[in-house]
């Protein structure tokens, strides 16, 4: 008797271990921490937007979402990263327009499309056209007269060839009748201090970071893209309002994760951002930094991925635009 109890204690335990591992398996999403990837350097604008989504992500989903920063290669290091992941949802990326750009420029280790399934938007922006204080336009028709009058004289900035300042500074030059010549810096810091000090004359800005310059005095406001004014910047005109429609061109800033990822994880994180997006703090703290909260389903977002990148190849093709130059 005490052997038959021995066996079947022995069965009972070997039973409920075999079942150990599919219990666990269906755990409901997530159970474990998720790698938030950031394919640029820390302190910058979209890293400081993934800071400001992560900690209300940690807190609605259950689980840690920690940023992990991968930048270098126009964006490239970071989502090649994301690329090379396991499909289950635990490690997910923050991209900006970047994303819809890069294949028009370069060959990529990855499909922009096929290799990743989306999640939802964070938010939009417009670039702003800025100035230093030196420049003696005020406004769009003064600042178009005088690169006029200065063929290739007048330099804008960005932080690198090939990014949507760069691309918006060529569709500038198109749709004006300018010419004004390029300057790439390895980031946006060094890309102000010589923008500020007015050793360039303008620069396509990202809101985040020229808001704050323009509302101290360190910069002027000439014209901001986009069909709608900033309302971080609500005295900045749009081009159309300036008299030089053709530049409303939409950045925007989203998530993706590996193509194959089960659609109940991907629901899950797009229901949560857009929790997030609606939430008072989120919207007072984004609009501060010039963004515009922009939630769409993934459905919705992997349609506007394909409508860019056949936008951005035009204005590439169009400007003769290659990354060596």
């Amino acid at each position: 008797m005490k052997g038959f109890k021995a066996m079947l204690r022995l069965v009972t335990i070997g039973v409920l271990t075999g079942l150990s591992g599919p219990v666990a398996a269906q755990q409901p999403y997530p159970n474990k921490p998720i790698r938030f990837i950031v394919p640029y350097a820390a302190g910058g604008g979209t890293d400081t937007v993934t800071r400001l989504l992560s900690p209300k992500m940690t807190e609605g989903l259950g689980q840690q979402v920690l940023a992990d920063n991968r930048p270098g290669g126009n964006t490239i290091i970071g989502t090649d990263a994301l690329a090379k992941s396991p499909p289950d949802g635990y490690t997910i990326l923050f991209i900006g327009t970047s994303h819809v750009v890069n294949p028009s420029l370069l060959p990529t280790p990855y499909d922009a499309i096929k290799d990743f399934a989306p999640i939802a938007t964070v938010s939009s922006f417009a670039l702003i056209l800025v100035v230093p204080p030196s420049m003696p336009a005020n406004n769009l028709q003064e600042l178009i007269a005088l690169a006029k009058s200065r063929p290739g004289e007048l330099n804008y900035a960005s932080t690198g060839t090939g990014g949507s300042q760069h691309l918006t500074g060529e569709l500038f030059n198109m749709t004006a009748g300018i010419k004004t010549e390029h300057i790439p810096y390895k980031g946006g810091g060094p890309a102000f201090t010589d923008l500020i000090g007015g050793q360039v004359q303008m620069m396509f800005a990202v809101p985040t970071v020229s808001t704050q310059y323009v509302k101290s005095g360190r910069l002027k406001a000439i014209a901001i893209c986009g069909e709608y004014r900033s309302s971080a910047l609500p005295q900045v005109p749009t081009f159309t309002e300036a008299g030089l429609p053709g530049l409303d061109l939409k950045n925007w800033y989203g998530i993706l994760t590996p193509a194959g990822t089960p659609k109940a994880a991907i629901d899950r994180l797009s229901t949560e951002i857009a929790k997030i997006l609606a939430m008072p703090d989120i919207k007072e703290k984004l609009h501060g930094m010039g963004l515009e909260p922009f939630y769409s389903t993934p459905e919705q977002f992997a349609e506007l991925m394909r409508v860019d990148i056949a936008k951005y190849a035009k204005i590439i093709k169009a400007a003769n635009i290659k990354l060596e130059n």
